[in-house]
C-alpha cells in the first residue's frame, strides 16, 4: 500500500487511485435511524472512487442553526479569565507554557501555549485540536516560527484537571449524551472559541490571520465549532470524526464511534441528541477555506463519515487522500508524517492561491 494525495481548490477536485488488498465497492447505505445490531467491522478499505462519491447528506434538526448560535454566544463572546501555570523548556523560536483557562464546562481547562521570541507586525495564529487520546504536551512541530499557536485539551481529557466529564474516550464520548446542552461535545467544541479569545489576548496582532488544525477528534470537534467564530481564517481537519452518524453507525470501529453503537443499542432514544454534533452537518455551513485528509482505510473513524465532511464543504476546499488511518507501523506513520505536511502547507499558501 503506498501514499497519495487527491487535491481540490475552490469546488474544481483532482483524483488519483490509491488502493491494495480488499477493497469494497460498496452500495450507498440506506439511511436509516436504527442501529444495526450485527454490523461488520471497520476493517474494509474503499475504493476511492466510491468515497469521491457523495452520498445523500443526512438530514438535520430544523434548529440547528439557532443551537449552535446560541451556544456561542454563552460561551464564544466576552472575556476568558486564564493563567499561566508553568514554563516549559523553550525552542530556538518559541517561548512554550502551560497555562489554565475557564471552560464552557465551568471548570479549569488545560492550554499549551507556544509564542514565538520575536512577534512580528504580522503573526499568524493557531489553535490545534487534538484525538481522543489527550495530550500532555505541545506538537511544536505543527507550529512555524511566526506563528503563535494554543494548544487546548478538551474538558475531562488532562489528568492534571478535575472535570465532570470522564477521561477514557469510550467514557467521554457518552457523557451527557441524552441531552444536547448536556453533551460533552458541546463543550469540547465551545472551548476551542475560548482557546482562541485567550491566543488572541495574547497577540492581538494574530486577529487577521488565525487558523484552525485538529485531527480525528479534533477534527470533527473543529468542523462542529468553526462555522460559528467568523474569526478563523482556514481550517485543516485530519481524518475527521463525527461525520454522518447515519452511516457511521452501521459499522463497528476500533474508536469511540464503538461505545455509541453499543450505548444506541440500548437507548436509541438518545440517537436524536448526535444529529447536532454531525460534522457532515455542521460543515455545509463552514465558509473558510478548509484542507480535509480523509482516509481509504480507517478502522477507527468510518472513511465515509470522513469524505462525507470533505463533501459538505460549499467554500474554498481542498483534499488529500490518505492511504491509512489510524493505523500503528510504519504505513500509518508516513501517512502521519504526509498529512501533517500537506496541513502546514496549506495554512501557508498565500490568500490569492485560493480564491
Amino acid at each position: 500500500m503506498r501514499s497519495c494525495q487527491c487535491v481540490g481548490l475552490a469546488g474544481h477536485d483532482a483524483a488519483s487511485s490509491c488502493h491494495a488488498g480488499n477493497v469494497e465497492q460498496a452500495e450507498p447505505p440506506e439511511r436509516t435511524r436504527a442501529v444495526p445490531q450485527d454490523p461488520p467491522v471497520e476493517l474494509t478499505e474503499y475504493s476511492l472512487s466510491a468515497l469521491l462519491t457523495p452520498l445523500a447528506p443526512p438530514a438535520e434538526p430544523d434548529d440547528f442553526d439557532d443551537f449552535w448560535r446560541a451556544t456561542f454566544e454563552e460561551f464564544g463572546t466576552g472575556p476568558v479569565p486564564w493563567e499561566t501555570t508553568r514554563e516549559l523548556a523553550p525552542t530556538a523560536t518559541h517561548r512554550v507554557s502551560e497555562i489554565r483557562f475557564h471552560s464552557s464546562a465551568g471548570e479549569a481547562a488545560a492550554a499549551y501555549v507556544v509564542l514565538p521570541h520575536t512577534i512580528g507586525s504580522a503573526p499568524r495564529g493557531l489553535v490545534v485540536g487534538h484525538g481522543y487520546g489527550g495530550r500532555t504536551a505541545p506538537d511544536l512541530d505543527r507550529v512555524p516560527a511566526d506563528t503563535a499557536a494554543m494548544f487546548p485539551v478538551a474538558p475531562g481529557t488532562h489528568a492534571g484537571t478535575a472535570s465532570r466529564f470522564p477521561a477514557l474516550p469510550d467514557e467521554h464520548v457518552l457523557a451527557g449524551i441524552a441531552h444536547r446542552d448536556t453533551y460533552s461535545h458541546r463543550f469540547s467544541a465551545a472551548d476551542i472559541w475560548r482557546a482562541a479569545t485567550v491566543l488572541l489576548e495574547m497577540v492581538p496582532a494574530a486577529a487577521g490571520a488565525l487558523d484552525f488544525s485538529g485531527g480525528s477528534f479534533g477534527g470533527g470537534i473543529g468542523a462542529m465549532a468553526l462555522p460559528w467564530d467568523a474569526r478563523f481564517r482556514r481550517a485543516v481537519l485530519d481524518v475527521p470524526s463525527f461525520g454522518d452518524h447515519d452511516v457511521r453507525l452501521t459499522r463497528k470501529c476500533t474508536g469511540s464511534g464503538e461505545a455509541v453503537r453499543q450505548h444506541l443499542q440500548r437507548h436509541p432514544e438518545d440517537r436524536p441528541v448526535l444529529d447536532y454534533f454531525d460534522a457532515a452537518i455542521a460543515a455545509r455551513r463552514l465558509r473558510i477555506p478548509v484542507h480535509v485528509t480523509a482516509a481509504v482505510q480507517d478502522p477507527a473513524v468510518d472513511p465515509r463519515g470522513q469524505f462525507a465532511v470533505y463533501h459538505a464543504l460549499t467554500g474554498p476546499r481542498r483534499l488529500s487522500v490518505r492511504a491509512a488511518g489510524h493505523l500503528p507501523g510504519e504505513i500509518g506513520e508516513l501517512s502521519d508524517r504526509l498529512a501533517l505536511q500537506a496541513g502546514i502547507d496549506f495554512l501557508a499558501l498565500p490568500d490569492e492561491r485560493l480564491a
